[in-house]
């Protein structure tokens, strides 16, 4: 065996015992070796052919990472015999085993050169990490790393000689976040490595399994669709395997309304919407005198103002026999019972007692039948009896959540025996339990309908206190009753003879607003969804981390109505987990939200059309009367923000628009109230056909003081029966004007229109028997190439009847009153002549004295001008109320250009203030003779004065006669060829 030097060329072959090279000796010569084996890189020569002895050499380099030991076989020949060898002997094979010993050549390799790991913090670790160095020796000695080391200091780590980090101390997150380091490897040599290793260590936070990445407050615009309630949540489970999650969501609606949004309209607007046939009969209804039975109950308002009733548990309602209920065919045998219910498990020592909702025998061509509608805890029970005398009770059991949480629901019950189906929130159950109850004591033979207990003829049951619920009504003795309800009730219906189907009962009843799962197509595999009938409640299941999370994103929020109602709706996940350790499981706690349902954008109901019209007293009095709103036009539209888009080559301020679009909507009632004094009855009234309002399902209510249609119907239905009220006066009613207003409502009041005015004004002929003392007016008698005073300007007077004619009546007044003012004039103007010549006689010596005296005496002979003086009277608007009062306009168009001429400032002053005085007695004599004919007017004098055509006008408007003139004009004044007011 021999030994060689990595690297080493040749090697001497010796004993093993030797440790000289080894050598062979062989008797006689010994001419070379031979040595056997394939690829091996020695060759063995002849040092002494006579000796025999022989040198094993490398014939390369040896590595002793590639072979550390080689094994071959050598066998030695001689020389032969005769010169040319022939002959040859060979010895036996004898082996060589040749081992490589090993130098220090390689430095340690790190296996990585950085090195990351995130760790929590508050912790102490016994290993971070671990780092690998390592050594391309082949030997021991060489190859293996003996230590590392950190090279960075001031660090609060350590690395042992396997290459295990751990901390000195706890890090801290609020301290230094992130640690970067230096790291080298020796190996037993003491060789460094030729490039170090950089670790970083992050610091984390302390771990705490949650969901990560949720907003608590979710805002939803109504109309919006379905809305993902958690688009970006994920599980943090802080590297805790787990083989199964659960989690559950969970929307709380039960503030809105009945327990959650369902269309804003009232209950019989709702079962018109729907399509829900009619004939129910409601058996708690408001108090009257004619249903008292619920007048003792106790009586709450919801938040849509629908009446609910409290029963506590001691008190029921007897419907009397007398109301003819039970005279209703298939009230027996088939029929739907719908009711709003509110109940929860009342805490008690004693064991839970069942508790009766309604409990009825009815009477039928074939006998008695008796059926009633129990809650016992979270079940509910139907007990129907077909037949008292012969047949057995069948009772039909549900074990429902609803009917304990406290919630509202809906239950609708359809019995068409034997087949009995219950509706929950509009979505139906089939019983779980039918069972035969025939040991039970059949009740009285004798119709009955209680509602919140149930009667019995047991003795040892309680008499209800105080027999305050009619009990008195039936026949026999006095019943005793037990099985109280307590919770509340609202809504409660029956529909005998008929069932309502499924689709209207989903209609009416069935939630607008829910969870929704929206992605089914991409459910993970091994992922479970569960939505609860009345979508409040959906629950996930899954194995998986990451598929779980994906599936969770897709949880979202709807709600299909257009208006929603707005506010807040808690929302809650919570979830459970289970690990592989049960000892080191993960708790996840609850998150705790709230969806904000936006306020709707309003609808904007406008109601416009003609305000102002005037029709002669004979349409009135037309069996049809005259339409209040002929060319009424009702539009509704939604304004909305819209975002304006921004230039790029704009710099200013963008701001947002708002847009109004029109919209295809209903309105579920108008009213038409009266401005002032009711109508009388007597006299006048409003008209319209009820009957077909009633084929369209319409309400009406017509009053003295008002008029109100009812129930949902859309906006052209509408326009078209408004456009059909009427206003009618009968015939010599001294009526002369009447306002009114319009207002329409939609969503169950919850929108409201403009509220729309019309004035009617009637016009009276004076030649009627019954008023001879009326002034007609009418739009032909005013002087057509005169413009009305604006006063008068905003009046349509819309009279199809035109008369040529004017009355005797007023012919004789407007005579008087222009022959009279005529004089009046005609004397002031004389008056006004005499005092000019007497002014201007005394003037001529001041007038001579300055060189003025011709230029006087010639403005005197033009100073006033009558020849232009005209007064036409015009007869205007009637507009006066049954007493006769009426309208009185005169135009005095006296002056022309040349009309006023004086020397002097002060004398135009002088003859100014003597024409006012003339005008105001003028005046005061017109007033005096109307007051003789009417001996106690209250009259109102207007001034208007149009100087471009140089006239006034004075309006006279004689409102009632009870008190003598009491005001006359004071600013008139003569100036730039008018009287100015």
């Amino acid at each position: 065996m021999g030994v060689g030097s990595k690297g080493a060329c040749r090697a001497l072959l010796s004993p093993l015992s030797s440790p000289l090279p080894l050598r062979l000796w062989v008797p006689g010569e010994i001419c070379g070796f031979r040595i056997h084996g394939a690829g091996v890189p020695f060759e063995a020569v002849i040092l002494d052919k006579a000796t025999g002895e022989g040198l094993i050499r490398a014939k390369e380099p040896v590595d002793c990472e590639a072979h550390k030991e080689h094994t071959f076989t050598i066998q030695a020949y001689d020389c032969g015999e005769g010169p040319d060898g022939a002959n040859t002997k060979k010895s036996h094979k004898a082996t060589v085993h040749v081992r490589v010993n090993d130098v220090n050549e390689f430095a340690p390799v790190f296996v990585e050169k950085l090195y990351r790991v995130a760790v929590t913090e508050g912790k102490l670790y016994d290993r971070i990490l671990r780092v690998e160095a390592i050594d391309g020796d082949c030997s021991p000695q060489y190859s293996q790393i003996c230590y590392y080391e950190i090279l960075t200091p001031n660090i609060p780590f350590l690395i042992d000689n396997d290459g295990n980090i751990e901390n000195t101390e706890k890090l801290q997150y609020s301290g230094d976040r992130l640690y970067r380091f230096t790291v080298t490897a020796y190996d037993c040599g003491k060789k460094r490595a030729s490039d170090d290793a950089e670790v970083e260590i992050q610091v984390k936070p302390t771990c705490k399994p949650s969901w990560q990445g949720w907003n608590k407050r979710i805002e939803y615009t109504p109309g919006a669709g379905n809305l993902a309630l958690f688009p970006s949540i994920h599980l943090e489970t802080c590297d805790e395997p787990l083989w199964n999650i659960q989690a559950t969501v969970e929307l709380q609606t039960n503030h809105v309304a009945k327990g959650c949004d369902r269309d804003n309209y009232s209950e019989k607007s709702l079962r018109k919407l729907c399509g829900a046939a009619s004939g129910e009969i409601d058996l708690l209804p408001v108090p009257s005198p004619t249903a008292n039975w619920t007048a003792r109950l106790s009586v709450h308002y919801s938040q849509d103002s629908s009446l609910i009733y409290w029963f506590n548990g001691s008190q029921a309602a007897q419907v009397p026999v007398m109301n003819g209920l039970h005279a209703h065919e298939g009230l027996s045998d088939h029929f739907t019972l719908s009711v709003w219910m509110k109940h929860a498990v009342v805490p008690s020592k004693g064991r839970r007692e069942e508790e009766t909702v309604i409990c009825s025998t009815v009477q039928s061509e074939d006998g008695y039948s008796h059926y009633s509608l129990a809650v016992h805890g979270c079940r509910i029970a139907f007990l129907y009896w077909p037949l008292l005398e012969s047949a057995r009770p069948v009772k039909f059991l549900w074990k429902l959540e609803q009917v304990c949480d406290d919630e509202w629901h809906h239950y609708a019950l359809n019995l068409e025996f034997p087949t009995v189906t219950l509706y929950v929130d509009g979505v139906s159950y089939d019983p779980a339990l039918i069972h035969d109850n025939g040991l039970i004591h059949p009740p009285r033979q004798e119709p009955s309908l209680m509602i919140g207990a149930c009667w019995t003829e047991e003795k040892n049951k309680e008499k209800i206190k105080g027999n305050e619920n009619s009990t008195d009504t039936v026949q026999g003795d006095p019943l005793l009753i037990h099985h109280y309800f307590h919770g509340y009730l609202a809504g409660f219906t029956v529909r005998p003879g008929s069932l309502e189907s499924r689709e209207v009962i989903e209609c009416l009843y069935a939630c607008r607003e829910g969870l929704d799962y929206s992605d089914f197509d991409s459910l993970g595999k091994g992922m479970k969804v569960h939505v609860n009938p009345s979508q409040s409640l959906l629950t996930l299941e899954g194995d998986d981390v990451e598929t779980f999370n994906h599936a969770i994103q897709h949880v979202a929020y709807m709600n299909s109505l257009r208006f929603a109602t707005p506010g807040v709706r808690p929302l809650r996940l919570t979830t459970a987990v289970k690990c592989f350790s049960e000892e080191s499981c993960v708790s996840i706690p609850d998150v705790e939200g709230y969806v904000v349902v936006l306020q709707p954008d309003a609808p904007q109901i406008l109601l416009s059309g003609t305000a102002h019209f005037a029709h002669t007293a004979s349409d009135f009095e037309a069996p049809d009367g005259v339409p209040l709103f002929p060319n009424l036009q009702i539009t509704c539209s939604i304004s909305h923000q819209v975002e304006a888009r921004k230039d790029e080559n704009w710099h200013g301020t963008v701001t947002d628009t708002r847009m109004s679009d029109e919209i295809v909507h209903n309105l579920d009632g108008c009213e038409i109230s009266l401005v002032g004094d009711d109508l009388d009855p007597e006299r006048e009234y409003l008209l319209l056909d009820g009957a077909a309002l009633q084929q369209r399902g319409l309400e009406l209510v017509n009053t003295s003081a008002y008029l109100t249609i009812t129930g949902v119907e859309s906006i052209a239905v509408y326009e078209e029966i408004l456009r059909q009220v009427s206003y009618h006066i009968n015939h010599g009613a001294a009526l002369y004007e009447r306002k009114f207003h319009l207002s329409c409502t939609e969503m169950n009041g919850r929108y409201s229109s403009n509220e729309f005015t019309v004035e009617m004004n009637v016009l009276h002929n004076m030649n009627r028997a019954a008023h001879p003392n009326h002034i007609l007016s009418s739009q032909q008698f005013i002087h057509r190439g005169h413009h009305l005073p604006p006063e008068l300007s905003g009046h349509s007077l819309a009279s199809t009847h035109n008369n040529p004619m004017v009355p005797s009546a007023a012919t004789i007044i407007i005579v008087v009153c222009v022959g009279f003012l005529a004089l009046m004039v005609i004397l002031g103007i004389l008056r006004i002549h005499s005092l000019h010549r007497r002014g201007m006689g005394q003037e001529v010596p001041g007038a001579a004295a300055g060189g003025h005296t011709s230029t006087g005496s010639k403005d005197s002979d033009m100073f006033w001008d009558d020849s232009a003086l005209t007064i036409i009277v015009n007869p205007m608007e009637v507009r006066s109320n049954h007493r006769g009062f009426g309208l009185l306009g005169c135009q005095i168009l006296p002056l022309t250009t040349s009309h006023l001429h004086s020397p002097t400032r002060a004398a135009r002053r002088g003859q100014q203030k003597t024409v006012r005085e003339e005008l105001i007695r003028t005046w005061r004599k017109m007033m005096t003779a109307l007051t003789r004919r009417h001996p106690t007017p209250q009259t109102a004098m207007t001034w208007m004065t149009d100087t471009s055509l140089a006239k006034v006008t004075a309006l006279t408007s004689i409102r009632s006669f009870k008190t003598p003139i009491q005001w006359i004009p004071k600013n008139i004044w003569l100036e730039g060829g008018g009287v100015l007011l």
